[in-house]
This record gives C-alpha cells, structure tokens and sequence, in this order.
C-alpha cells in the first residue's frame, strides 16, 4: 500500500521532515523538506485525490532528485485515507474517507465549481463549508506557516499544466513546466474550491497543477514509468523560476 510505502521513507529519511497533520482516520500526512533552509520556500503537493496515488511515487522521485537552487517542501500523500480506499476496495475513489473531495474545499470560490456536488461520495462533494476536512485543514496551516513563493500540485492525467484562476496566475512558470514536460499549458473554467485556486486567489501567490500521464490511460494510473516526463518536473522548475 502506498501509505506504508510513504510512511517507510518518512521513517528511513535523514532530512528535514515533518508530520503536517492527520488524516480524517488519523493516519500521519508527511511532509519532507529538499535543498536550502533558508530563503524562499515552495510547496509540492501529491495525491489529494485517492484514486492518483501513484503521484506520490514520483514525489519521492522528486525527493530523491532533489534541487539545485533554494528549499522547499514536498507533501507525498495529502490523501490517506482515499489512496487506501482506491487500492482495496473502489479503484476510482477520489474523496477522502467522509466522501469529501479534498480539491473542491478549500477557500476559493467554494461550492460554485460546475460539477460541485453536497452529495457525499467518490468524487465533487465540496463538504460541509470551506476546510471542513482534517486533510485540507492540515494543507492550509502548514501553507500558512510556510508562506511559500509559489505551489506546485501533481495530479493524474491529462499531460496538461494549468496556472490561472480568476485572471490571476504567472503563465511564466506554466511556460517553465511545459518545456520540462512537454505538456501543454491551458486555462480552465468551471472549476472552483481547488488547492491551487485557493493559493492564487487568497494568497497571490503562483500556483500550478500539473495533470500527468497522457489522457489515454486509465484511472487509476498504477505503473510511475507513466509518469516519466514529470521526473524532472519540480527541480527543472524550482531551478528556473525567479
């Protein structure tokens, strides 16, 4: 399961490291920390869907990888409880285990998204107010205390880099991503209460999702060499973006 394999490098890593929170069934939310200590920080979010575990693969890839200039943090698993449920009993579970999804609640534009549900259940169910959930509380205080310059979210699939909400976004590190990955940038509309939304919108700071794995495959994705043009992704950027 993915969680124990996170929680295993959590245990094995000699770096920085932190527990951010806990999951709505108490499992741990781990956070490791890559390059400098000091100066600017970013966030790399992985796996706040559950059924996109496999993102949390390449977060260690991106550990491992490392960066050459400044620090940040690297979130394997936001999503516990879902990646559990996805790999043991409902494959295509995106929520968390109240049937929340975690990307529909936060702060931003909450509960106007077009496909945004109050239904509990896998996937659109925006929760009962903004940050209602354990997960995306943890999300928040750890972003909050960090004060990023910029977060990065990998998710899975579509080969597609989205940077802009409301107007607002720097389509620069979107230009930066696109050329590591060879994915394509693109603005979306209809989609609200996301983590990268939140951060735009509330926090003016930049923000991207990176959707990877080409649309073709199927959810969810369980082999990383899918994922293989995002290897490079965090440390091509975090080595380019000013």
């Amino acid at each position: 399961m993915i969680f124990e394999e996170i929680k295993k490098f959590y245990e094995s890593y000699r770096g920085k490291k932190c527990v951010i929170g806990y999951s709505f069934l108490g499992r741990e939310i781990y956070a490791f920390h890559i390059g400098a200590h000091t100066g600017r920080q970013f966030i790399s979010t992985y796996a706040i869907h559950g059924r996109e575990w496999i993102c949390a693969r390449l977060a260690v890839k991106h550990i491992k990888a490392g960066v050459k200039r400044g620090g940040g943090w690297i979130i394997p698993l936001v999503n516990p409880d879902g990646a559990v449920i996805s790999q043991t009993a409902r494959p295509m579970w995106k929520a968390n285990a109240r049937g929340v999804d975690l990307n529909c609640n936060f702060d931003a534009d909450w509960g106007h998204g077009r496909l945004n549900t109050t239904a509990r259940g896998g996937e659109n169910c925006i929760g009962d107010c903004p940050f209602s959930e354990a997960e995306t509380r943890a999300l928040r205080d750890f972003t909050l205390r960090i004060r990023p310059y910029v977060t990065l979210s990998f998710h899975t699939k579509g080969e597609e880099i989205y940077w802009e909400y409301g107007g607002l976004g720097d389509r620069r590190g979107a230009e930066i991503l696109s050329a590591a990955t060879g994915y394509c940038s693109k603005i979306i509309y209809g989609s609200c209460g996301g983590y990268k939304d939140w951060c735009i919108q509330k926090l003016k700071i930049p923000a991207y999702t990176v959707e990877c794995g080409s649309d073709s495959l199927s959810h969810p994705i369980t082999e990383i060499k899918r994922l293989k043009k995002c290897y490079k992704a965090l440390r091509t950027f975090t080595d380019t973006y000013d």
